[in-house]
């Protein structure tokens, strides 16, 4: 069985009806709960990054670069190159 989820825009008035397992909405929903949140606002987190400009690809990329650069900023190599087993070495 499916259970229809209606989400109305506070704005706009806008809504939009979903549909998923009766089950998994429960499960969503106790989830959501765990997290001290609702299935709704965890859905409106979802919608702002789906509909966000950039990619995942995107994302990733620059969260890479972020790390990158905190680490630049920890760890000092003197100006000098790894070689190739050097940075192999674990």
């Amino acid at each position: 069985m499916y259970t229809s989820l209606v989400i109305a825009n506070q704005y706009r008035h806008e809504n939009i009806t979903l549909s998923a397992d009766e089950n998994l909405i429960k499960k969503a929903r106790d989830k959501a709960l765990s997290h001290n949140t609702t299935l709704n606002a965890e859905f409106r987190l979802w919608l702002e990054q789906y509909a966000s400009k950039d990619s995942d690809g995107e994302r990733r990329v620059k969260r890479y670069q972020q790390i990158m650069k905190e680490l630049s900023d920890v760890v000092d190599t003197g100006g000098r190159k790894f070689t190739r087993g050097e940075m192999n070495e674990r």
